[in-house]
């Protein structure tokens, strides 16, 4: 069964697909007009060049007015006329420094030289040369398209976060509401078999039975207790580690298949902790069951606590049949699962309750399929 989130995350992928692709589209088209632009500024010297050469011709037949107007024109590219000897022979709409000018006009005729380049044949054996750079329009127009995507996927950016943030709070509230309910639901009829116990007792009825039904009532209880302490900040107190752990194991020994064996290497001392004991128990719980589902009831369990500095190290290792590495995030997600029955909220509950009660980390540590999956948890040792 698929998770409920897959079809969100497609079009999460299609929503960044499109988001590229209208990016390419504005780089492609600001590219072509920038070409377009090169072009006609290419034209314009073009014919500012030839405005040159009739600047030193004899024809009087030429509007000398009309050329000087031309040669004027220009008030945006920045060029340099040249002799056949690179010498300056006129500069426009450059800027010269007020000290070092020889050095900088040589380093600007070499610069312009390497851009952009247009010959003069002045008719009379020699030739003139229009060295240009281009203008500051074509200038802000080549940076203008990756301002404009920064600034594009910086508000995508920000409205995956948005949206993150709005999606994980709007999960916090149905978990905490779903939670409570459960809890308050569960009261009425935890008191009625109490109840109900409390009145066979008075009855000729087998007292181990009576024992065992006990049991399951607060086994009840401790449930409804979980449930309630979700949304809120449930008191921690120091706990031995390998103690908890030994608990909640012992109960799940006796409600799993027996062809399950569950082996433990705990540490020779104890390690305290800082944890609310009845919710790391549902957290063993959980993954006991999800190591049984994955071993579709047959198989070991292997239960690892060791001490690294100031963290404690859970390692919960099944002989199932694995989990790809692309799911090892996924599978902490509300709602995925393996199931053809179930919500798929084990493994999202044991992430809430590592993170968000103990401060700790939960995380797929290794997987290979056919072989087995080992869960690492990490929490912090309890200094007294």
């Amino acid at each position: 069964m698929k998770s409920i989130y897959d079809s969100r995350q497609r079009l999460k992928y299609v929503f960044i697909f499109t988001a590229i692709l209208i990016s390419i589209a504005s780089l492609v088209v600001s590219d072509m007009l920038i070409k377009d632009l090169a072009r006609e500024e290419r034209q314009m010297m073009e014919v500012w060049a030839e405005a040159t050469r009739l600047t030193a011709s004899k024809d009087a037949a030429v509007d000398m007015s009309l050329v000087l107007k031309i040669l004027q024109g220009n008030t945006t590219i920045p060029v340099v006329l040249c002799n056949d000897r690179d010498s300056i022979m006129s500069l426009k709409n450059i800027d010269l420094p007020e000290n070092n000018v020889e050095e900088f006009e040589k380093a600007k005729v070499q610069e312009l030289k390497s851009k952009n380049t247009i010959v003069i044949d002045m008719e009379d054996g020699t030739f003139q040369y229009v060295y240009y750079d281009d203008s500051i329009i074509l200038k802000r127009l080549l940076i203008y398209p990756y301002v404009q995507l920064s600034i594009v996927f910086v508000f995508i950016a920000i409205a995956f976060l948005a949206l993150a943030s709005t999606k994980k709070a709007e999960q916090n509230k149905v978990w905490v509401g779903l939670s409570k309910e459960t809890a308050h639901q569960l009261g009425t009829p935890i008191s009625s078999l109490i109840a109900w116990v409390e009145y066979l007792r008075t009855k000729e009825i087998d007292p181990s039975l009576l024992s065992e039904m006990e049991k399951d009532v607060k086994r009840l209880e401790t449930i409804a207790e979980r449930f309630s302490k979700i949304g809120s900040n449930p008191d921690p107190a120091p706990v031995d580690i390998n103690n908890s752990i030994r608990t909640a194991l012992s109960y799940m020994s006796t409600r799993i298949s027996s062809k399950v064996k569950i082996y433990t290497h705990l540490t020779a001392e104890p390690i305290q902790v800082l944890m609310n004991d009845s919710l790391f128990a549902w957290v063993i719980e959980n993954l006991t069951k999800n190591a049984v589902d994955a071993m579709e009831g047959q198989g070991e369990i292997t239960f690892q606590v060791e001490e690294r500095d100031k963290v404690v190290r859970i390692d919960v290792t099944d002989t199932g049949k694995g989990i790809p590495k692309s799911k090892f995030n996924t599978v902490f997600n509300p709602g995925y699962t393996t199931k053809k029955r179930g919500w798929g909220l084990g493994l999202s509950l044991v992430k809430r309750i590592i993170e968000s009660y103990h401060g700790g980390k939960i995380f797929v540590k290794s997987s290979e399929a056919g072989k087995g999956t080992t869960f690492r948890i990490e929490l912090r040792k309890y200094k007294c």
